[in-house]
This record gives C-alpha cells, sequence and structure tokens, in this order.
C-alpha cells in the first residue's frame, strides 16, 4: 500500500507501509533474489487462496531485514562481529561473505 502524502525529511523510507520495491532497494544484493523469489511464491499463494495475509506477513519481515541492511557496511561489520563471538574465531577480510554469514547463523 502506498501513501499520495510526501515524504518529509524526518520519515525514513523503510516505515512500515514501504512498498515491495523499496524493501527490495535497501537489502543487500545476495539477498535481493531470496526477497523477490519469496514474494512471488507469497503473491502466487495469495491468488490462489485470495487471502492476502501471507504477502503482507512477508513484506513486513523483509521490511525489517532491509532497515538492518540499510548501512549495507555497517550490516557487514555486525555480520563479521556475530561470526566471530558464535565461532570464537576471528573472521578474514578475504573470506565470502556468505560465509561469514552462516558462521554468524544468519
Amino acid at each position: 500500500m502506498t501513501s499520495s502524502a510526501p515524504v518529509g525529511p524526518t520519515e525514513h523510507p523503510l516505515l512500515p507501509g514501504a512498498s515491495p520495491a523499496t524493501i527490495r532497494s535497501f537489502l543487500v544484493p545476495e539477498d535481493r533474489p531470496t526477497f523477490m523469489a519469496a514474494y512471488e511464491a507469497a503473491l502466487d499463494e495469495a491468488r490462489r487462496t485470495l487471502d492476502l495475509s501471507p504477502v503482507l506477513e512477508l513484506v513486513e519481515d523483509w521490511r525489517r531485514v532491509a532497515l538492518v541492511q540499510a548501512d549495507p557496511v555497517r550490516f557487514r561489520r555486525a555480520v563479521h562481529r556475530a561470526a566471530e563471538i558464535a565461532t570464537g574465531e576471528p573472521a578474514t577480510a578475504d573470506e565470502p561473505f556468505e560465509v561469514t554469514r552462516s558462521r554468524a547463523g544468519l
């Protein structure tokens, strides 16, 4: 659902009710295909059941993920730190992000 009201300087584009396109734009590139596949599946289910609840729940869940990922540098740094805490071993700079993310349990 979108609003016709202009977004003010203090309003973040990822407030509740953010569009799927806005959410996708704030996700790290690695998560965009996963979001799109889940969104398409939720739309298919909504078409089949005539119930939008799964779509709305999925969009809200991913909106929260997008909020965390809105600053990709900070997000990646947090994932590296989480991996270090989870494994007790330092994350190396050359380790692929998906490996680090997996070690962090994310």
